[in-house]
């Protein structure tokens, strides 16, 4: 039986990751991301009333027409967890496909929410939560096992193919974090099985693998302790403090929570998407806000709060969207002028998120901190630890799995040949069993495990 790796995006760009995997004549897709940097958007996105024809034309999402080419029968759409380059378009592509989505439950509450808010396409596709742990079949020849893992949102995990070849392994994204508050550590004994059971090939994120200063990625508790140290004083302060972070990060919005409900400020929680994410976290037991916080996503809502604050800063701490410095997400605007609340000299801002690396973000946040600044605010710049896996992690997962062949994901050409490096170095040859692909090549794998 053959097994066919179908690189269809992501392959050339970190987003809009979309990945086909052919087992015989049948397929599972996983993720259907956005491209969040080829229309300058980040967290606060609303792409529901464009046709998916423009945005794959743009570059937005991935260009999937080729598996009009693809002879098979979809059995299932994967996702691994709730971030938009993984899920962000699933309203505009899920509905060409005759099969169930499947996710954590609240990956898949992300997911209907996308889709309630689509105005193009209607999607109709069954919606299966599974949760971390368990298997589902998805024919006669494929089980899907998602294994427990940690990233920057609640509820990710590793996602693998049992097949009559052998294991196929999808990892985009993860860490290693043995010390979250909301996720349980990551399953190392299962994976360490699965290693010893034949993994035929592993599908590999490489968002840090060219990052060669900072090899293993640090636990979200030494983010706990980062935050700790820089709010104790601007808490108590009598001035404006602002936060400023990831709204799909939980642990943090948790963390943020957790530190400020023992002071007197009420805490806002104010963006669109923040209301989305930390709804929906709410709603499912997830996320636990103390009684002095509030989150606000309508926009005259926030403007309301804003308004409050801005006559009583010291009583307030306002956690907000814009960490990037997105024109119109919410700390960029308040830091040119566009808001009810005005920065004024003395005003604490934190900004706990690094800069996505690309042009326009780094002169956006340039901006953003610039004005801030000018205003006489004092800003606390990167209070952060990354999500996703370091050098050193990825090499404990390969030697955990022992994967016959390689294919890196999530990346540009450096990243893909980044961890091409760090397989060598590990014993695995590019070209021979590290196989790095483009948007719209295949790799195919003949034989399986022997």
């Amino acid at each position: 039986m053959t097994v066919e790796v179908i690189a269809i995006g992501g392959y050339e760009e970190v987003g809009k990751n979309m990945t086909a995997i052919k087992v015989g004549d049948e397929v599972v897709i996983f993720d259907m991301g956005i491209h969040l940097d080829r229309i300058s958007i980040h967290e606060d996105t609303d792409i529901d009333r464009m046709h998916s024809l423009d945005l794959i034309e743009r570059g937005v999402i991935p260009d999937d027409t080729l598996m009009k080419d693809v002879d098979g029968k979809v059995k299932g759409i994967v996702f691994t967890h709730g971030h938009l380059d993984h899920i962000g378009a699933v309203a505009k592509l899920a509905h060409r496909y005759d099969a169930p989505i499947i996710g954590t439950p609240y990956t898949i509450a992300l997911i209907e929410r996308t889709i309630k808010g689509e105005r193009k396409f209607s999607v109709s596709n069954p919606l299966n939560p599974l949760n971390s742990g368990a298997k589902k079949q998805l024919s006669k020849n494929i089980t899907l096992e998602f294994v427990q893992s940690t990233h920057s949102i609640p509820q990710a995990v590793i996602a693998t193919l049992h097949t009559p070849e052998g294991i196929i392994v999808y990892a985009n994204d993860f860490k290693f974090d043995n010390h979250q508050k909301i996720s349980p550590p990551p399953d190392y004994s299962r994976l360490r099985e699965l290693g010893r059971k034949g993994v035929l090939s592993l599908i590999v994120e490489t968002t840090r693998a060219n990052e060669f200063h900072e090899v293993k990625t640090y636990s979200e508790r030494v983010a706990r302790i980062i935050l700790e140290d820089i709010m104790k004083e601007p808490l108590v302060d009598k001035a404006g403090m602002l936060i400023t972070t990831f709204s799909s990060h939980i642990e943090r919005i948790q963390t943020i929570a957790d530190i400020a409900k023992k002071g007197d400020r009420q805490i806002l929680f104010l963006g669109r998407s923040m209301e989305r994410y930390c709804g929906i976290a709410e709603n499912l037991g997830i996320l636990d806000l103390p009684d002095n916080a509030s989150v606000f996503g309508n926009p005259k809502s926030v403007n309301k709060a804003l308004s409050r604050a801005e006559d009583r800063r010291e009583d307030y701490l306002l956690v907000t969207t814009g960490h990037q410095g997105e024109p119109d997400a919410l700390l960029p605007r308040i830091a040119s002028g566009r808001t009810p609340f005005q920065v004024r000299k003395g005003d604490n801002v934190i900004i706990s998120a690094p800069i996505i690396p690309n042009p326009t973000n780094a002169a956006n946040r340039h901006i953003m901190e610039s004005r801030l600044i000018s205003s006489g605010a004092r800003i606390y710049s990167n209070a952060h630890v990354s999500g996703h896996a370091g050098r050193e992690d990825h090499r404990d997962f390969l030697r955990m799995l022992k994967p016959l062949h390689i294919i890196p994901s999530h990346g540009n050409l450096e990243m893909l040949a980044a961890y091409g490096e760090l397989a060598e170095e590990e014993g695995y040859r590019i070209g021979n069993n590290v196989h790095i692909l483009r948007n719209g090549q295949a790799q195919v794998f003949n034989g399986g495990i022997s």
